[in-house]
Formats: structure tokens, C-alpha cells, sequence
């Protein structure tokens, strides 16, 4: 079921965010991205906050079980630190894969 979950909401023309709203870095991971001028549906936001399996499931795709958990398409490029290192580089990407 979590598997489900999860690849049901990864798009190839989003960027998906699995996050828990009480975390901090999850917070400033969701505010970094509405900087960006999405088209419509293509920022998505999952809150996961007490949905073990989900973060299970999560751990087992990604090798890790922290949130943020940030999907640029089909790829998980990491957490917070991953999308600060990748700031100059966003613009380009996001628009590879039609979500701006």
C-alpha cells in the first residue's frame, strides 16, 4: 500500500515533496520551491506525518528515511541540503521537465 502511495504521486513533470508539516527543514525546503513560478500541480506536497509505512517505504527506494524527502520528476535528488546545493541549477532542471 505504501508503495502505492508513493509512486501514484511521483510525477515526471513535478517536483513532490514528502514532508512532515512540524519539521523545520521541510518548512524551508516547501518555502525555497514557491520561489519558482510552477505551473499549476507541479509543486506537490505530501504530508506523511504518521504514516510509517509511507517513510518505510521511502527508506527502502531512496537509502533514506529523513523528511524532506524531494522528487525532482521520477529522481529523488535527497533532502534540504540536497535542493540548497542544487539553488543555481533549479531554474534549468525545473524546466527539463516542464514544470515551469
Amino acid at each position: 500500500m505504501a508503495d502505492t502511495y508513493v509512486n501514484s504521486r511521483i510525477r515526471e513533470n513535478a517536483v513532490t515533496l514528502f514532508v512532515k508539516d512540524s519539521c523545520p527543514y521541510c518548512r524551508n525546503a516547501v518555502e525555497m520551491l514557491k520561489g519558482f513560478s510552477f505551473v499549476p500541480g507541479c509543486l506537490q506536497v505530501f504530508d506523511i506525518a504518521g504514516l510509517d509505512n509511507v517513510q518505510d517505504y521511502l527508506e527502502q527506494i531512496t537509502g533514506q528515511r529523513t523528511v524532506p524527502r524531494v522528487f525532482i520528476g521520477r529522481h529523488c535528488i535527497g533532502g534540504l541540503s540536497d535542493l540548497q546545493r542544487l539553488k543555481g541549477y533549479l531554474p534549468t532542471i525545473l524546466r527539463r521537465i516542464g514544470a515551469l
